[in-house]
């Protein structure tokens, strides 16, 4: 006879961490904060180091039957696979915490985001297997997105109900920081290898290694995280169900409406996302004979106006309004979607200008676009809520963007980036005005 094994559950554990701790324990906004940007970081630079990869490796090694456009979209197709999946992360991912702990969720799924982007340091390309290095890239691109939605672990939401009130928008914006913080890291990397090596150094092992640093990035964060986890303040809004998960059949009964709501009002934002980030970086490669290194370290520049802008976010949020903000950023978005197109591969000067401008609009508008609208979410479904409105904002405004503003642009010209641009700006501000109409009733 075969007895019953339970599985390990890391449940107990927080309990009795948390019960153990004492008053001197406590942790303050600003630690709580290190902790999400560091979660965050490492959640971004594992996707921009796949997205460079997309750019400069995966159309030649894997798909080099192809002509170097069609390569490319091949690959942002793939691209968008782990935006496709994220959702189906959140589902499981939500199932296994309520099962087995918070605890348990995370180190699985930070694990295998790690683990998955690791994995591609090792990929053989199609000359060496075949079609199989096809499927193990789809593979190994979906089991991150399947880790990121697990990755949600609701520390931005600890962060932003024990920030002071007069200073939501600040602490709003720290998660944020660890997108531009994730590309700085990431395109550096690549950066460093584009102009050291060879080409044939390059293809044959150079990108492998930001990949492999990926793994170690992800044990950083998962203890940064495991950490929090254990704190009296995320005790407290355990208990006032505050984080904990719900079903996502009952949640969407309920307050399905705000779940729509809240994935198309950062729509501009995320359109405008990966325009700035990925998209230039493949025009640039496929249509220019400048330097990718130097565009890279361009990319670095943008970052860091990117990093300033997601700051001086949080300051103007307290002033005006989160929401305001983000409808005000919407139209900046429009007003750069008419002149974005004249400015790329236009030269230097013109690049320069795009990156610059584009990055410092982003920073404005992302800083505030996670969770402007969950505040709609009742006590009970807010953290279920949460995770599948930034889930669908992700699909909706950026998964989709690279492959789609490649194809167009390829037969229609650059002014298909304004087209994309308009149209998420033009979303996010009817979505906003929904809200207004719907929090007044």
């Amino acid at each position: 006879m075969s007895a019953h094994i339970p599985l390990p559950t890391s449940s107990a554990l927080e309990r009795d961490a948390r019960l153990t701790s004492s008053d001197k324990t406590r942790v303050a906004p600003g630690e709580i904060a290190i902790g999400v940007v560091i979660g965050r970081m490492s959640e971004f630079f594992d996707f921009f180091v796949y997205a460079i990869a997309s750019v400069l490796v995966f159309p030649g090694l894997v798909f080099p039957d192809y002509s170097r456009l069609t390569g490319t979209l091949f690959s942002f197709a793939i691209f968008a696979l782990a935006f496709i999946a994220r959702p189906i992360g959140s589902v499981i991912f939500m199932s296994i915490d309520r099962a087995y702990g918070r605890g348990v969720k995370l180190t699985i799924a930070l694990f295998l985001l790690g683990g998955s982007t690791a994995a591609l340091s090792f990929l053989p390309g199609y000359a060496q297997i075949g079609g199989t290095s096809v499927a193990l890239l789809a593979l190994f691109r979906i089991g991150q997105g399947l880790a990121l939605g697990g990755a949600w672990d609701g520390l931005a939401s600890l962060l932003a109900l024990n920030a002071p009130a007069n200073r939501r928008g600040w602490y709003a914006m720290m998660p944020q920081l660890g997108a531009p913080l994730g590309l700085l890291l990431a395109s550096g990397l690549f950066a460093y290898f584009v102009l050291n090596l060879s080409s044939t150094d390059f293809i044959d092992w150079g990108w492998r290694y930001p990949f492999f640093v990926a793994f170690a990035v992800n044990v950083v964060a998962l203890f940064a995280r495991l950490r929090l986890v254990v704190t009296q303040e995320f005790a407290a809004l355990l208990d006032q169900d505050e984080l904990q998960p719900t079903s996502v059949s009952e949640m969407s009964k309920a307050e399905g409406k705000f779940v729509l709501l809240g994935a198309f009002a950062p729509l501009a934002s995320f359109a405008l996302f990966h325009l700035v980030t990925v998209f230039p970086l493949s025009w640039i490669n496929l249509y220019t004979d400048h330097d990718v290194g130097g565009f890279l370290e361009l990319q670095m520049v943008g970052a860091v106006v990117g990093l300033v802008g997601i700051v001086a976010s949080g300051v103007i949020a307290d002033l005006i309004g989160r929401r305001r903000l983000l409808g005000i950023s919407a139209g900046l978005i429009a007003v750069f979607s008419f002149f974005a197109p004249s400015l790329l591969g236009r030269g230097l000067s013109g690049d320069t200008l795009f990156m610059l401008v584009g990055f410092a609009i982003l920073g404005l508008s992302f800083g505030q676009a996670a969770g402007a609208v969950t505040s709609n979410f009742s006590t009970r479904y807010r953290y279920t809520g949460a995770a599948l409105t930034s889930d669908l904002a992700w699909l909706v405004g950026a998964g989709f963007a690279p492959l789609v503003v490649l194809a167009l642009s390829s037969h229609l010209g650059l002014v298909s980036i304004g087209g994309y641009l308009l149209s998420g700006a033009i979303c996010t501000l009817v979505a906003l005005r929904i809200n207004r109409r719907v929090a007044s009733n």
